[in-house]
Protein backbone atom coordinates (compact mmCIF):
# COMPACT_ATOMS: atom_id res chain seq x y z
CA UNK A 1 0.00 0.00 0.00
CA UNK A 2 0.97 3.31 -0.90
CA UNK A 3 1.78 5.99 1.73
CA UNK A 4 -0.36 8.40 0.52
CA UNK A 5 -3.46 5.51 0.98
CA UNK A 6 -2.13 4.65 4.22
CA UNK A 7 -2.52 8.70 5.58
CA UNK A 8 -5.63 9.09 3.60
CA UNK A 9 -7.49 6.35 5.03
CA UNK A 10 -6.33 7.19 8.49
CA UNK A 11 -7.41 10.65 8.12
CA UNK A 12 -11.02 9.56 6.72
CA UNK A 13 -11.44 7.53 9.71
CA UNK A 14 -10.37 10.02 11.90
CA UNK A 15 -12.95 12.73 10.41
CA UNK A 16 -15.60 10.20 10.75
CA UNK A 17 -15.21 9.67 14.72
CA UNK A 18 -14.61 13.47 15.02
CA UNK A 19 -18.10 13.85 13.08
CA UNK A 20 -20.26 10.98 14.23
CA UNK A 21 -20.52 12.73 18.18
CA UNK A 22 -21.24 16.18 16.32
CA UNK A 23 -24.01 15.01 14.16
CA UNK A 24 -24.82 12.34 17.30
CA UNK A 25 -25.25 16.29 19.29
CA UNK A 26 -27.25 18.05 16.58
CA UNK A 27 -29.72 14.94 16.07
CA UNK A 28 -30.22 15.08 19.46
CA UNK A 29 -28.62 11.38 20.50
CA UNK A 30 -26.57 12.28 23.82
CA UNK A 31 -27.88 9.20 25.33
CA UNK A 32 -26.73 7.22 22.72
CA UNK A 33 -23.33 9.06 22.90
CA UNK A 34 -22.88 9.21 26.18
CA UNK A 35 -24.33 5.88 27.35
CA UNK A 36 -24.60 2.99 24.59
CA UNK A 37 -21.67 3.61 23.14
CA UNK A 38 -19.18 3.83 26.19
CA UNK A 39 -20.91 0.09 28.01
CA UNK A 40 -20.35 -1.19 24.76
CA UNK A 41 -17.09 -0.28 23.97
CA UNK A 42 -15.89 -1.43 27.40
CA UNK A 43 -17.68 -5.09 26.25
CA UNK A 44 -15.78 -5.19 23.61
CA UNK A 45 -12.61 -4.66 25.76
CA UNK A 46 -13.11 -6.76 28.38
CA UNK A 47 -14.54 -9.58 25.63
CA UNK A 48 -11.32 -8.67 23.11
CA UNK A 49 -8.63 -9.42 25.67
CA UNK A 50 -10.52 -12.52 27.54
CA UNK A 51 -10.61 -13.84 24.08
CA UNK A 52 -7.22 -12.97 23.19
CA UNK A 53 -5.78 -14.39 26.50
CA UNK A 54 -7.65 -17.75 26.54
CA UNK A 55 -6.56 -18.33 23.00
CA UNK A 56 -2.82 -17.44 23.50
CA UNK A 57 -3.28 -19.45 26.88
CA UNK A 58 -4.19 -22.46 24.16
CA UNK A 59 -1.23 -22.02 22.05
CA UNK A 60 0.59 -24.87 21.41
CA UNK A 61 4.41 -24.38 23.18
CA UNK A 62 6.36 -27.52 22.99
CA UNK A 63 9.37 -26.29 23.38
CA UNK A 64 11.60 -23.90 24.81
CA UNK A 65 12.04 -21.00 21.91
CA UNK A 66 13.61 -17.97 24.35
CA UNK A 67 15.15 -15.73 22.35
CA UNK A 68 19.12 -15.14 23.97
CA UNK A 69 22.28 -12.98 23.29
CA UNK A 70 24.29 -14.09 25.93
CA UNK A 71 26.34 -17.37 27.67
CA UNK A 72 24.18 -20.12 28.50
CA UNK A 73 24.11 -22.15 31.63
CA UNK A 74 26.75 -24.68 30.91
CA UNK A 75 29.71 -26.05 33.70
CA UNK A 76 29.60 -24.84 36.75
CA UNK A 77 31.96 -22.70 36.96
CA UNK A 78 31.49 -20.36 33.36
CA UNK A 79 29.35 -17.97 34.58
CA UNK A 80 25.81 -17.67 32.42
CA UNK A 81 24.18 -14.70 31.60
CA UNK A 82 21.24 -14.49 34.00
CA UNK A 83 18.93 -12.09 31.64
CA UNK A 84 19.67 -12.48 28.46
CA UNK A 85 19.80 -16.86 28.53
CA UNK A 86 17.93 -17.10 31.73
CA UNK A 87 18.02 -20.84 33.14
CA UNK A 88 15.74 -20.66 36.13
CA UNK A 89 12.30 -19.33 36.97
CA UNK A 90 13.86 -16.57 39.11
CA UNK A 91 15.96 -15.50 36.19
CA UNK A 92 13.00 -15.52 33.77
CA UNK A 93 11.36 -13.53 36.22
CA UNK A 94 13.53 -10.69 36.25
CA UNK A 95 13.71 -10.47 32.45
CA UNK A 96 10.51 -10.33 32.62
CA UNK A 97 10.26 -7.84 35.30
CA UNK A 98 12.91 -5.33 32.87
CA UNK A 99 10.98 -6.10 29.72
CA UNK A 100 7.35 -5.28 31.11
CA UNK A 101 8.13 -2.15 32.80
CA UNK A 102 11.78 -0.31 31.04
CA UNK A 103 11.21 -2.06 27.12
CA UNK A 104 15.21 -3.61 27.76
CA UNK A 105 14.88 -5.41 24.87
CA UNK A 106 13.91 -1.61 22.80
CA UNK A 107 16.96 -0.28 24.71
CA UNK A 108 19.17 -2.42 23.40
CA UNK A 109 18.05 -1.05 19.62
CA UNK A 110 20.17 -0.49 16.83
CA UNK A 111 20.16 1.47 13.44
CA UNK A 112 22.40 -0.23 10.37
CA UNK A 113 24.34 2.68 8.27
CA UNK A 114 25.33 1.78 4.74
CA UNK A 115 28.37 3.78 3.51
CA UNK A 116 27.67 4.70 -0.06
CA UNK A 117 31.50 5.72 -0.80
CA UNK A 118 32.72 2.05 0.79
CA UNK A 119 31.46 -1.20 0.48
CA UNK A 120 30.81 -1.38 4.69
CA UNK A 121 27.87 -1.37 7.14
CA UNK A 122 27.79 -0.36 10.59
CA UNK A 123 25.62 -0.54 13.50
CA UNK A 124 25.02 2.22 15.80
CA UNK A 125 23.10 2.55 18.99
CA UNK A 126 19.88 4.05 19.06
CA UNK A 127 18.05 4.88 22.11
CA UNK A 128 15.84 7.57 20.74
CA UNK A 129 12.63 5.11 20.02
CA UNK A 130 12.98 3.39 23.41
CA UNK A 131 13.21 7.32 25.28
CA UNK A 132 9.56 7.80 22.90
CA UNK A 133 8.24 4.65 24.05
CA UNK A 134 8.65 4.70 27.23
CA UNK A 135 7.82 8.37 27.82
CA UNK A 136 4.91 7.63 25.85
CA UNK A 137 3.69 4.07 27.30
CA UNK A 138 4.00 5.92 31.55
CA UNK A 139 3.02 9.24 30.16
CA UNK A 140 -0.77 7.15 29.06
CA UNK A 141 -0.30 5.60 32.39
CA UNK A 142 -0.05 8.84 34.91
CA UNK A 143 -2.75 10.30 32.05
CA UNK A 144 -5.67 7.28 32.82
CA UNK A 145 -4.15 7.60 36.32
CA UNK A 146 -5.48 10.90 36.91
CA UNK A 147 -8.57 10.47 35.02
CA UNK A 148 -9.51 8.14 37.98
CA UNK A 149 -11.19 11.60 39.56
CA UNK A 150 -13.98 11.40 37.56
CA UNK A 151 -14.81 7.81 38.05
CA UNK A 152 -14.21 7.57 41.93
CA UNK A 153 -16.27 9.04 45.20
CA UNK A 154 -13.55 10.01 47.17
CA UNK A 155 -10.56 10.05 44.68
CA UNK A 156 -7.98 8.12 45.96
CA UNK A 157 -4.89 9.49 47.31
CA UNK A 158 -2.47 8.17 45.03
CA UNK A 159 -4.39 10.13 42.44
CA UNK A 160 -3.82 13.30 44.15
CA UNK A 161 -0.07 12.81 44.75
CA UNK A 162 0.28 11.73 41.16
CA UNK A 163 -1.50 14.89 40.49
CA UNK A 164 0.58 16.99 42.36
CA UNK A 165 3.78 15.64 41.09
CA UNK A 166 2.76 15.85 37.48
CA UNK A 167 2.29 19.68 37.96
CA UNK A 168 5.02 19.79 39.92
CA UNK A 169 6.19 23.16 38.15
CA UNK A 170 2.74 24.79 38.29
CA UNK A 171 3.10 26.49 35.16
CA UNK A 172 -0.31 28.24 33.97
CA UNK A 173 -3.45 28.69 35.21
CA UNK A 174 -4.78 25.79 35.45
CA UNK A 175 -1.50 23.98 36.21
CA UNK A 176 -0.02 22.70 33.25
CA UNK A 177 0.34 18.75 33.66
CA UNK A 178 3.80 16.98 31.80
CA UNK A 179 2.02 13.87 31.49
CA UNK A 180 -0.51 15.30 29.11
CA UNK A 181 2.61 17.83 27.05
CA UNK A 182 4.77 14.55 27.15
CA UNK A 183 2.02 12.32 25.54
CA UNK A 184 1.16 14.16 22.41
CA UNK A 185 4.84 15.07 22.13
CA UNK A 186 5.84 11.47 21.93
CA UNK A 187 2.54 10.21 19.72
CA UNK A 188 3.83 13.00 17.50
CA UNK A 189 7.51 11.89 17.64
CA UNK A 190 6.20 8.08 16.85
CA UNK A 191 4.12 9.66 13.88
CA UNK A 192 7.06 11.57 12.54
CA UNK A 193 9.43 7.93 13.08
CA UNK A 194 6.79 6.06 10.09
CA UNK A 195 6.59 9.16 7.87
CA UNK A 196 10.14 9.92 7.88
CA UNK A 197 12.29 6.62 7.77
CA UNK A 198 12.21 4.90 4.66
CA UNK A 199 11.92 1.66 5.32
CA UNK A 200 9.39 2.47 8.38
CA UNK A 201 6.93 3.92 5.76
CA UNK A 202 7.26 1.40 2.71
CA UNK A 203 6.23 -1.44 5.40
CA UNK A 204 3.80 0.02 7.21
CA UNK A 205 0.36 -0.32 7.03
CA UNK A 206 -3.17 1.57 7.68
CA UNK A 207 -3.51 -0.33 10.92
CA UNK A 208 0.03 1.17 11.78
CA UNK A 209 -0.90 4.26 11.65
CA UNK A 210 -4.62 4.50 12.99
CA UNK A 211 -3.83 4.01 16.65
CA UNK A 212 -1.34 7.03 15.88
CA UNK A 213 -3.89 9.51 14.91
CA UNK A 214 -6.68 8.39 17.72
CA UNK A 215 -4.65 8.93 20.39
CA UNK A 216 -3.28 11.96 19.31
CA UNK A 217 -7.21 13.11 18.29
CA UNK A 218 -7.48 12.39 22.31
CA UNK A 219 -4.34 14.16 23.37
CA UNK A 220 -5.14 17.30 21.67
CA UNK A 221 -9.04 16.78 22.56
CA UNK A 222 -7.67 17.02 26.28
CA UNK A 223 -5.44 19.34 25.81
CA UNK A 224 -7.87 21.41 24.59
CA UNK A 225 -10.44 21.01 27.16
CA UNK A 226 -7.92 22.03 29.77
CA UNK A 227 -6.43 24.88 28.97
CA UNK A 228 -7.83 26.66 26.06
CA UNK A 229 -11.61 26.16 25.53
CA UNK A 230 -13.36 24.87 29.21
CA UNK A 231 -16.35 22.44 30.07
CA UNK A 232 -18.55 21.96 33.04
CA UNK A 233 -16.04 19.36 34.69
CA UNK A 234 -18.92 19.21 37.77
CA UNK A 235 -21.37 17.76 34.59
CA UNK A 236 -18.46 15.39 33.42
CA UNK A 237 -18.53 13.86 36.96
CA UNK A 238 -22.28 13.58 37.23
CA UNK A 239 -22.18 11.60 33.70
CA UNK A 240 -18.74 9.32 34.77
CA UNK A 241 -20.59 8.61 37.81
CA UNK A 242 -23.60 7.47 36.50
CA UNK A 243 -22.11 5.18 34.30
CA UNK A 244 -19.25 3.93 36.91
CA UNK A 245 -22.43 3.01 39.01
CA UNK A 246 -24.81 1.62 35.99
CA UNK A 247 -27.13 4.43 37.20
CA UNK A 248 -26.50 6.51 33.73
CA UNK A 249 -28.05 10.37 33.43
CA UNK A 250 -28.83 12.43 30.80
CA UNK A 251 -27.66 15.94 31.58
CA UNK A 252 -30.36 18.59 30.64
CA UNK A 253 -27.46 20.65 28.45
CA UNK A 254 -24.97 19.12 26.16
CA UNK A 255 -22.37 19.76 27.74
CA UNK A 256 -19.39 20.38 24.80
CA UNK A 257 -18.76 18.97 21.83
CA UNK A 258 -14.87 18.67 21.98
CA UNK A 259 -15.83 16.83 25.21
CA UNK A 260 -18.16 14.28 23.12
CA UNK A 261 -15.33 13.91 20.17
CA UNK A 262 -13.16 13.01 23.34
CA UNK A 263 -15.09 10.74 24.80
CA UNK A 264 -16.42 9.07 21.41
CA UNK A 265 -12.12 8.81 20.77
CA UNK A 266 -11.36 7.01 23.79
CA UNK A 267 -14.49 4.38 23.44
CA UNK A 268 -13.24 3.98 19.71
CA UNK A 269 -9.77 3.11 21.08
CA UNK A 270 -10.61 0.85 24.05
CA UNK A 271 -13.27 -1.42 21.25
CA UNK A 272 -10.15 -1.69 19.06
CA UNK A 273 -7.27 -2.44 21.39
CA UNK A 274 -7.69 -5.66 22.04
CA UNK A 275 -8.03 -6.74 18.11
CA UNK A 276 -5.22 -4.59 16.93
CA UNK A 277 -1.48 -4.58 17.81
CA UNK A 278 -1.57 -2.34 20.71
CA UNK A 279 -2.83 -5.92 22.23
CA UNK A 280 0.82 -6.47 23.15
CA UNK A 281 0.28 -5.38 26.41
CA UNK A 282 -1.27 -8.37 27.53
CA UNK A 283 0.27 -10.34 24.58
CA UNK A 284 3.63 -10.23 26.42
CA UNK A 285 3.32 -12.29 28.79
CA UNK A 286 2.56 -15.22 26.56
CA UNK A 287 5.39 -14.63 24.24
CA UNK A 288 7.70 -17.99 24.51
CA UNK A 289 10.57 -15.85 22.98
CA UNK A 290 10.64 -14.26 26.94
CA UNK A 291 8.82 -16.14 29.35
CA UNK A 292 10.63 -19.76 29.13
CA UNK A 293 13.79 -20.67 30.67
CA UNK A 294 16.29 -21.47 28.15
CA UNK A 295 17.36 -25.37 30.11
CA UNK A 296 16.99 -27.13 27.28
CA UNK A 297 20.94 -28.64 27.57
CA UNK A 298 19.64 -29.55 31.30
CA UNK A 299 16.32 -30.61 30.92
CA UNK A 300 14.65 -32.90 28.22
CA UNK A 301 11.44 -31.20 26.85
CA UNK A 302 9.26 -33.95 25.30
CA UNK A 303 6.31 -32.82 22.83
CA UNK A 304 3.13 -33.91 24.63
CA UNK A 305 1.49 -33.36 21.23
CA UNK A 306 3.33 -35.85 19.72
CA UNK A 307 1.25 -38.63 18.60
CA UNK A 308 2.18 -42.34 19.80
CA UNK A 309 3.88 -44.33 16.72
CA UNK A 310 5.19 -47.45 16.96
CA UNK A 311 9.05 -47.53 16.40
CA UNK A 312 10.91 -49.82 14.19
CA UNK A 313 14.32 -50.53 16.59
CA UNK A 314 17.90 -51.71 14.75
CA UNK A 315 17.31 -54.55 16.89
CA UNK A 316 14.09 -55.35 15.11
CA UNK A 317 15.65 -54.02 11.89
CA UNK A 318 18.64 -56.23 12.36
CA UNK A 319 16.40 -59.69 13.20
CA UNK A 320 14.47 -59.10 10.21
CA UNK A 321 17.07 -58.64 7.35
CA UNK A 322 19.83 -60.60 9.16
CA UNK A 323 20.27 -63.42 6.52
CA UNK A 324 20.09 -60.32 3.82
CA UNK A 325 22.90 -58.17 5.67
CA UNK A 326 25.24 -61.46 6.16
CA UNK A 327 24.78 -62.21 2.64
CA UNK A 328 25.99 -59.04 1.39
CA UNK A 329 28.88 -58.60 4.08
CA UNK A 330 27.40 -56.37 6.49
CA UNK A 331 28.50 -56.37 10.28
CA UNK A 332 25.67 -57.91 12.57
CA UNK A 333 25.76 -56.74 16.47
CA UNK A 334 24.24 -59.77 17.42
CA UNK A 335 25.42 -63.43 15.69
CA UNK A 336 23.10 -66.31 16.19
Amino acid sequence: MSFKFNILTNIFFILIIILFPLFSVILNLNYFIVVIIPYVSIIMFICGIIYRTLSWGESAVPFRIPSTCGQQKSLSWIKYNRLESPFTKRDVFWRMFLEILLFRSLFRNSRMHFYKDRPKVAYFSSKWLWLFAIAFHYSFLIVLIRHLRFFTVPVPSFTHFIEKVDGFFEVGMPVMYLSGVILLVSVLMLLFRRIIIDRLRYISLPADYFPLFLILTIASTGIIMRYFYRIDVVSVKELTMGLVTFNPILLKEPINILFYIHLFSVCVLFAYLPYSKMVHLVGILFSPTRNLPNNSRAIRHINPWNPIVKVHTYEEYEEEFRDKMKKVGLPLEKEK
